[in-house]
């Protein structure tokens, strides 16, 4: 297993985690061990995930039918201007 040492943490951030582990039940250590293991938990990994995501929120908001695809088609920019 791993070992951290993470330096120069500010005395109100202990202080929080210290009080954190005793309403838990735990050592601060293991305190710790925790919070870092729901934070990975909940992060998405990869580019697959977030457009899965995408995809979940957005389900069911529009769209009907599919867009017909543009791939080989020349389009025309806009003129701006006169």
């Amino acid at each position: 297993m791993a070992q951290f040492v993470v330096r120069n943490i500010e005395d109100e951030v202990r202080d929080r985690l210290r009080s954190m582990a005793k309403r838990h039940g735990r050592s601060m250590e293991e305190e710790i061990r925790e919070i870092l293991r729901a934070a990975v938990a909940s992060r998405p990994t990869g580019a697959a995930r977030f457009g899965s995501r995408a995809s979940a929120r957005f389900r069911g908001c529009g769209l009907e039918t599919d867009i017909a695809e543009l791939r080989g088609t020349h389009v025309e920019p806009p003129r701006l201007g006169r």
